[in-house]
C-alpha cells in the first residue's frame, strides 16, 4: 500500500517537531517550524535522475520564494539503502556545484539507516540524521550564516546531540521515531 503524500508530509513534520525541535537537535530549526517557512515536498519518483531533477526544480522555487526558509526533499519510494542514498547525496551535490548553487545552497541529510563514516550501524550518534524516510534538507547559506553569527559556537551542537542521544538510548529514540510514523491514514 502505498502512503499518501499528505501522510508521509505530516510524519515527517511529526519528526520535526517531536525529535528535531523537541530534543533542540538543531537549535535553528524551532523558530522555522513557528514561523511555517518549512516546506516539505514528496518526491515519489523511482529514477535517480528524476529525483535530481526535482531538487533542481525546488532550487528555482527556493529561489521565487524567498518567504520561504527550507525544504525537506522526501523520497518515501525511492533510496531504501543507505549507501544508494549516500550515491545519490554525491550526486547531488555535484549537481548543485556545476548549477552554480555553492555558496546558495546546501544539504543536509537523513536516512532511517543514516550511520556516520567510521560508526558502528548501532550506535547512537546516528540518529542525529536518522529520519522516518530518506530525504534532503535544502538549506540557504545566507540564513545558515546568520543562524550560526547570531548561535555563536556551533561547534559543540555534534557533540551536545551525541551526549543526547546517548542518555536517551536507542531503545527511547526508536520509540520516538515509531511515534512519529504511528499516524495512518
Amino acid at each position: 500500500m502505498q502512503l499518501s503524500d499528505e501522510l508521509v508530509t505530516r510524519q515527517t513534520m511529526n519528526w520535526v517537531n517531536q525529535f528535531i525541535v523537541k530534543l533542540n537537535v538543531c537549535p535553528f530549526a524551532k523558530r522555522e517550524v513557528e514561523r511555517e517557512s518549512v516546506r516539505v515536498c514528496v518526491i515519489r519518483s523511482k529514477k535517480v535522475e528524476v529525483a535530481l531533477e526535482e531538487l533542481m526544480s525546488e532550487i528555482h522555487w527556493l529561489d521565487e520564494n524567498p518567504e520561504t526558509e527550507t525544504t525537506l526533499l522526501v523520497f518515501p519510494t525511492l533510496f531504501k539503502g543507505f549507501y544508494q542514498y549516500l550515491d545519490f547525496v554525491s550526486l547531488a551535490e555535484n549537481l548543485m556545484f556545476e548549477q552554480e548553487c555553492e555558496g546558495v545552497y546546501q544539504l543536509a541529510t537523513f536516512h532511517p539507516d543514516y550511520c556516520f563514516s567510521g560508526v558502528e550501524q548501532d550506535d547512537v550518534s546516528n540518529y542525529t540524521n536518522r529520519s522516518p524516510y530518506p530525504m534532503l534538507h535544502i538549506l540557504r547559506e545566507e540564513s545558515v550564516e546568520k543562524a550560526i553569527e547570531f548561535y555563536g559556537d556551533t561547534e559543540v551542537i555534534p557533540e551536545q546531540n551525541i551526549e543526547k542521544m546517548e542518555e536517551l538510548g536507542a531503545q527511547k529514540i526508536d520509540q520516538i521515531l515509531q511515534d512519529c510514523m504511528s499516524e495512518t491514514e
